[in-house]
């Protein structure tokens, strides 16, 4: 870990050579820093599926990004590292989207690439806004030095190495929380690749029912902070700037080792606990297993709309609805690709009458509306429905949390939907919370597309309903997206979804990837992507709520927010009087 730069020269050391940037205290940073930080954000990408335990390699690279973070010299400087950073970070990771407009959408090579690059500078916004609340919180500018003054050793205040504190740790992690959080909001939110995700698999996985994906997150950010708080009174330059300090070398051997063991020990705790709390059972099972059949098509999107694609499509799904019972059977998202009101009478009456004679419940996919008096269809809607046997009524669940620019048309950017060529792009809402459908007595909560990237919204689903759901369903299709690491992301995603909520989760998907997971967010069964074919498990459902299921995100941003204001408030005089100055 390097020390930070400064805008001058150390006494009998010439000026770097390299181009520099300078911040608003008069500092400076070559411009490779950003480079180095750009870097580190795309090697970040590495830590998300398909890398297994990837959260161990995410640790590593947030100790030295944090490590990175403290050679800034100020707010800007601060900023720009994390948007760097975030900039690789997304850049690498959502590249698939290019897939969606130029292979599917008809968008042209290069528009389809610009697309991607501002789309992900937009997404850098967020880890540059919490680096740039870091350094105004806790960072080299909120460190008690002005800028002007001179130490007791007669050197320059804007010479001092940055410090980690107590104080900063906590605020570079509720600063991250925060801006993560704003991310998966803001402009109806995409919180595809939050930090949290990558820990499925890796140490913090036991707080996401706590405290929910960004809670995970936060945890990994103060373990970060605080691994590098301890290992910086190592560096061999802190040594003598310590020792030199006023003349306090008596104690300089002491305070050098509880600022290494202590937030070392911390972290470790930390570390233990995060390994330890998945054997906390915050949900039990309730009602009887269910068996159940996950369909998977692997139609091609090409064809998904074309007359003889539809055709083809719903005869295929009729075929492999009624091909074998089981309690629950479901489709991926819009698998019957045509207006429920116009389902081919064939296939209605073979999934009515193979549901009544077996038992079995089925959800499929499909397309919803209202038809006016005049025949007119009105607020089309992304849906599921589904068949109860022994019963003429149908569940509906129309898709609450719409796809910007494929199923509705943000303000302003008609132009941008025209340059594509993707069929029905304007949706109508269905409500935030929707009841459950009902399998031998057991509610079951069903979803679209990339609805379950929200997790305070399946969190609400169970919290809100009058019957909380015990099986989580997620139906949809990631063709779109052809096969790229997206769905191997997306998995990831409704894993979190299980362990923040205590329930299994089922996936349903096109092409990839048709899974199911167990209430600990264990992968139990999954089809290979790009095939056709049923994944048949046996599923547990559960009863109670988590305390994430509880209090959704509202724990963690009140914990951040309360925290940012300490540091902001308090943090410089705590620096100061640990430097013995008034």
């Amino acid at each position: 870990m390097a020390d930070p730069i400064t805008s001058r020269s150390r006494r009998g050391v010439s000026a770097p050579a390299a181009p520099v940037t300078r911040d608003a205290r008069g500092r400076a940073l070559p411009r490779w820093h950003y480079l180095v930080a750009l870097a580190a954000g795309a090697a970040n990408t590495l830590s998300f599926a398909p890398t297994p335990h990837g959260g161990w390699l995410e640790l590593v690279i947030f100790v030295f990004f944090f490590a990175w973070l403290t050679r800034t010299t100020g707010w800007k400087s601060a900023a720009l590292t994390g948007g760097a950073f975030g900039f690789g970070n997304f850049v690498s990771g959502v590249w698939w989207l290019y897939v969606s407009m130029h292979d599917y959408g008809g968008m042209s090579a290069p528009l389809a690439g610009a697309a991607v690059v501002l789309f992900s500078l937009y997404l850098a916004v967020y880890p540059a806004l919490a680096a740039g609340i870091w350094s105004f919180c806790a960072g080299h500018a909120r460190n008690g030095t002005s800028g002007t003054g001179t130490s007791d050793t007669g050197t320059s205040d804007t010479d001092q190495p940055f410090s980690p504190t107590w104080h900063g740790a906590l605020a570079f992690a509720s600063a991250w929380a925060i801006g993560e959080w704003l991310r998966g909001t803001v402009f109806t939110g995409f919180p595809w690749l939050a930090s949290g995700y990558a820990q499925v698999d890796g140490p913090f996985a036991g707080f996401a029912p706590v405290a929910g994906v960004y809670g995970v997150g936060w945890m990994l950010a103060l373990v970060a902070a605080l691994i590098v708080q301890a290992l910086v009174p190592l560096l061999p330059s802190r040594r003598p700037l310590a020792a030199a300090n006023g003349g306090k070398a008596v104690n300089a051997a002491s305070r050098g080792v509880a600022r290494v063991a202590v937030p070392g020990g911390v972290a470790l705790a930390l570390i233990a606990a995060g390994l330890l709390l998945p054997l906390v059972q915050w949900t039990l099972p309730a009602n009887a297993p269910l068996t159940v059949r996950l369909l998977q098509g692997n139609v091609k999107q090409e064809m998904k709309f074309e007359e003889a694609g539809m055709r083809a499509a719903i005869d295929m799904y009729q075929q492999m609805i009624t091909s074998k019972p089981a309690d629950l059977i479901v489709t991926p998202e819009t698998a019957i690709p045509v207006l429920a009101q116009q389902l081919p009478p064939q296939f209605a009456s073979a999934v009515r009458n193979f549901a009544d004679t077996t038992g079995t419940a089925i959800v499929f996919g499909a397309i919803g509306g209202t038809i006016t008096p005049e025949g007119q269809v009105v607020d089309y809607t992304n849906s599921l429905f589904g068949v109860t046997p022994g019963t003429r009524d149908v569940y509906r669940y129309d898709k609450h949390h719409l796809v910007p620019f494929g199923e509705f048309v943000p303000w302003g950017f008609r132009w941008f939907v025209n340059l594509m060529s993707i069929p029905l792009g304007d949706f109508a809402r269905g409500a935030p919370v929707q009841k459950p459908f009902i399998v031998h007595n057991q509610p079951v909560s069903v979803d679209i597309c990339y609805e379950d990237i929200f997790g305070e919204e399946i969190a609400r689903s169970i919290r809100e309903s009058n019957t909380p759901a015990g099986v989580l369903v997620n139906s949809t299709n990631l063709a779109w997206f052809g096969d790229t690491i997206a769905l191997d992301q997306h998995l990831q995603i409704a894993r979190m979804r299980s362990l923040e909520t205590g329930r299994p989760m089922l996936r349903a998907t096109n092409t990839g990837t048709t899974a199911a997971i167990d209430a600990n967010g264990k992968v139990i069964g999954r089809l290979a992507p790009y095939t056709i074919g049923s994944l048949d498990v046996a599923v547990q459902g559960t009863s109670g709520s988590t305390p994430y299921v509880t209090s959704g995100n509202n724990t963690v941003l009140a914990i951040s927010l309360l925290l940012l204001a300490f540091g902001f408030a308090f943090g410089p005089g705590i620096r100061r009087r640990q430097n013995g100055k008034k």
